[in-house]
Order: structure tokens, then sequence, then C-alpha cells
């Protein structure tokens, strides 16, 4: 018996396949409807948001003479620039932190409240977002200054020290900056306290757990993700802030965002401005990163678990 063979030049099958199945998927009505639907938010991204960030981009590898250069981004790591980045970095963390901490007991105290309450709290924690940031910000210098409300009772009622210099300093920028954060992180943490099991928690004190062990052992890794979720947000959201840290802070308070305001108004350097917004957005993709990353080694550590 004989036995024929055909010998196919290598490479020769893949791409008919792949075109085949891009033709029989663009002859399907649904992959045409879907593609048209999809084609004006392509469009509005690429002109809005893709356009833009190529833009800065270019902007910021370009030399006063014209040719490729990285001397705005060395510019930026180096002197007072690198301080202020530091500075930035710094403010945000503490905001992020101070909104996890004030966040978090608000949100566990609404979600323990009757479905009525609750709503009305969160209608006083969200209500004053709408209110525009500059005045909410003037709101706390009134407060915070040195006749303000809070140096007033404070020095009525003879406490050691009063009054106290709370504006114009890191910690008036990070009072005004945590102000205006706390709703996102509230808002996130609410929804995953919501949604925790509370017989868990019943089940742990009925095995013997105290209250302390409860809230470490079981509460607080399911309130974890929240958590990081609304860490990083409030984090991302503070490095590009710049109203309040412009007014509540000194000279030693400037921000990445004041910086390139002062370089685009008053120095006309679009290059340097533009180095420095690029080095925001790379802090921020870095913070998804992370962000993608912990959700990662969260969903390897439970496999394992479930695998044990």
């Amino acid at each position: 018996m004989s036995t024929t063979m055909t010998v196919l030049a290598p490479g020769s099958t893949a791409p008919v396949s792949h075109r085949k199945r891009a033709a029989r998927a663009l002859s399907d009505r649904r992959t045409r409807f879907g593609l048209l639907n999809a084609t004006p938010v392509v469009v509005y991204l690429l002109i809005l948001f893709i356009y833009p960030i190529f833009s800065t981009l270019m902007l910021s590898l370009k030399g006063q003479d014209g040719g490729f250069t990285l001397h705005w981004y060395a510019d930026a790591f180096r002197g007072a620039h690198l301080e202020i980045l530091l500075t930035t970095l710094r403010i945000s963390a503490e905001t992020s932190l101070l909104a996890l901490v004030v966040g978090f007991t608000l949100a566990a105290a609404i979600s323990r409240l009757k479905p009525l309450w609750a709503g009305l709290a969160m209608l006083v924690v969200i209500v004053p977002h709408f209110i525009s940031a500059l005045v909410r910000t003037y709101g706390w210098i009134i407060l915070l200054g040195d006749n303000g409300v809070v140096n007033n009772i404070l020095t009525g009622a003879h406490f050691p020290g009063a009054p106290f210099q709370l504006l114009y300093n890191e910690l008036g920028v990070v009072i005004g900056t945590t102000a205006v954060m706390l709703p996102y992180t509230v808002l996130l943490l609410y929804a995953v306290m919501k949604g925790i099991d509370r017989r868990l928690m019943a089940a742990a004190a009925g095995m013997g757990a105290g209250r302390l062990t409860i809230f470490r052992r079981v509460y607080v890794p399911l309130v974890a993700p929240g958590l990081v979720n609304a860490g990083v947000l409030c984090f991302i959201l503070s490095l590009g802030y710049y109203l309040t840290p412009a007014l509540m802070g000194g000279e030693k308070q400037t921000m990445v965002a004041s910086l390139i305001d002062e370089q685009v108004m008053k120095q006309n350097q679009w290059n340097g401005a533009s180095a420095l917004g690029i080095i925001l957005l790379l802090f921020t993709f870095a913070g998804l990163l992370l962000l993608r990353l912990l959700k990662s080694a969260r969903e390897t550590l439970r496999q394992r678990g479930t695998a044990s």
C-alpha cells in the first residue's frame, strides 16, 4: 500500500487559518455591529486621551534645539525638583494613611447602623464632596487659622501650647487633602464592609475567640482588599492634587502640581512641565501595577489555601 504525503511549506497553514478565522468573525453580524458601536469610543479615547499623552511625551523628550534629549527628566530628579518630588510622595503617603484610618473608622461605624441612618450618614460624608474644592479649602483655612475656630476653642479651654500653627505647613496640607480624599475611602470601605457575612464573626466568637482576635484574624483580612484599593486610589489622586496644597501649604510643601503650574504659567517651560507630568503618570501606573500584583498574590494564596 502506498502512502501519499502532502508537504506544506513551513508557516503556510497558520496564516491561512488565521485569515479564515478573521474573515469568519467579520462575516458575523454581531461582530460587525460590535465594531460599529466600538468605533466612536475608540476614536474618543484616541483624540482625548492617547493623543494628548503622546504629545506630552514627545514634548518632554524635545530639547531646546529641537532634538531628542533626556535633560528634562534628569533635571526632575536633582536639586530642588527632586526635593519637591519626594515631598509630593511623602504627603501623598501621609494623606492616604490618614484617610484610611479615618475612613475605616467611619465606614465601620456606618456599616453597623440601620439602613435609614446609614443612608443619612453617607449623605453627610458625600454631600461636601459636591461643594467646590475652593470653598472647602477656604473653610479649612477659617477653621485652622491662628484666630480660627479650632485655635479659639483650644485657647478658651486653656489647652497647653495653644494656639497652634495649623496652616501653611505639612500638617495643614495633610488635613485639607485628607478631607478631599475621605469620601472615596469611605465609599470603598463601606461597600466592602456591607458585603461581609457577620455570621463569620459570630462563629469565631462561638468558638471562644475574643474581640481583638476576631478583629485581627477575621474582620481585617476580609476588609483588606478594600483597604488596599482605597489606599492606592487616595495615593494616586493625591499625587496630582493642586488646589489645597497650594493654598494651605508653605514653601516647603510645594508639590509637583504646583511646580508644573509655575513652569507653565511663569517660566513658559513646557518641556520640563511635560516631563514632570509624565513622571506623575508613571507613578500612577506603578500604583495600579502594585494593586494588580497584590490582587494576583492574594488569589495565589487563596488557591493554595483551598488546595491544602
